[in-house]
């Protein structure tokens, strides 16, 4: 009680030191809950990633792609030596023309041939309903966060592309990729994926051939990487991805992000410091007497430290509880706005609060180091004559 009767002798300055180091955890938070939530998708695409190879159309990047590619390419695949099986599907946008840039995963259509079952260790599950199966047609299982967005629920419909879907299944979440797909049979994918093409081209193809990617699954032994240089050279005109490229056209350039995104808040709270070392060296500059009453009475230069960085470390630690709360509060009407269109930006890991509080804390103490060791080599004799 004494430290924070301290800290509160100037009401005012205190209060505007803690809202310094509140709006810098406060900018830490929710910076840092959209990198959170960026990097979870990211690890999840990695997962996905690890232990196949991806073949697309040549207009492909990152292992994405919306250029039809033909059925056939399945069999000479599966001709490579070291692969297992390849499994074709159609992966395109739920709305053709997106009406705002997301920073996240994109609202998709999905859709497999159901050759991955036995060899997919990715897996998603449906919480509500049940999966999808080769004979289906005309129904769909919803992604996590396009259940508020397509109003859905298992035994009503959905729209799709102008068509009417029964919904079969809600998968559960998985705060990747998954969330943000509606899953349809193949048969219907491929009328929708020729729909798209130019109406030159739409009678010159066959539907039931048209996929935009194949996933390889390898033998056991077999390293992705490797096997996609060989899949690369070995098959004309296509698109190949393995792990590694992944981690190059994705993961590498978000973890820039982040680290700009983490900057900045850092910066931020860096500024709430310099109040702190601020308010402790006019504090102690206008306490000088008491300090020399309190050094002339038997007290240590310790004890004087410790006084002033627990008020320092009071002050971080209120600033930083306070910031967390608002953070916190701020990622969750992100969210809850962000919901009906399926833009759920912000993930508030306990990772990211412990440390947001804990840097606070930490700086706090740093920032009045200066202060309280200035304050415990004063001479008490001359502390005791300051005016």
């Amino acid at each position: 009680m004494r430290v924070l009767r301290s800290v509160f002798r100037r009401k005012m300055r205190a209060l505007l030191t803690i809202f310094g180091i509140t709006i810098g955890v406060l900018a830490l938070v929710v910076m840092g809950s959209i990198a959170e939530k960026l990097s979870l998708l990211v690890d999840g695409g990695s997962d996905y990633y690890a232990d196949k190879v991806i073949v697309s159309g040549t207009s492909g990047i990152g292992g994405f792609s919306t250029e039809p590619i033909t059925t056939s390419l399945i069999d000479e695949i599966e001709r490579v030596d070291g692969v297992a099986r390849a499994a074709g599907s159609v992966m395109m946008l739920l709305d053709p023309e997106p009406s705002a840039v997301s920073m996240g995963v994109v609202a998709n259509i999905q859709a497999s041939d159901f050759r991955e079952l036995g060899y997919e260790t990715f897996d998603s599950d449906v919480v509500d309903g049940r999966a999808l199966e080769p004979d289906d047609r005309g129904v769909a299982v919803i992604g996590a966060d396009l259940v508020s967005k397509l109003d859905a629920e298992v035994g009503g419909t959905v729209e799709v592309r102008g068509r009417e879907f029964e919904v079969i299944g809600i998968l559960g979440k998985t705060l990747t990729a998954p969330d943000m797909a509606v899953q349809i049979p193949l048969a219907d994918a491929q009328e929708i994926l020729v729909a798209d093409l130019p109406a030159a081209v739409r009678d010159t193809v066959e539907k039931d051939t048209l996929i935009t990617s194949i996933a390889v699954y390898l033998e056991e032994g077999e390293d992705p990487d490797e096997m996609a240089t060989v899949i690369g050279q070995e098959v004309d005109d296509v698109s190949v991805m393995g792990p590694a490229g992944f981690e190059t056209s994705v993961k590498e350039p978000l973890k820039i992000f982040n680290q700009i995104i983490y900057a900045i808040a850092v910066v931020s709270l860096l500024v709430g410091g310099l109040s702190v070392i601020n308010t402790m060296t006019m504090s102690v500059a206008e306490r000088t007497r008491e300090i020399g009453v309190r050094k002339a009475i038997g007290a240590t230069d310790g004890a004087i430290m410790r006084q002033f960085i627990a008020e320092s470390a009071v002050m971080g630690v209120i600033g930083g509880l306070l910031g967390l709360a608002l953070g916190a509060l701020v990622g969750i009407a992100g969210n809850q706005a962000g919901a009906q269109s399926a833009t759920e930006l912000f993930l508030l890991t306990p990772r990211l609060a412990l440390g947001s509080v804990t840097f606070a804390i930490v700086l706090g103490v740093a920032s009045g180091l200066y202060p309280a060791r200035h304050a415990a080599r004063l001479n008490p004799v001359q502390a005791l004559r300051y005016e």
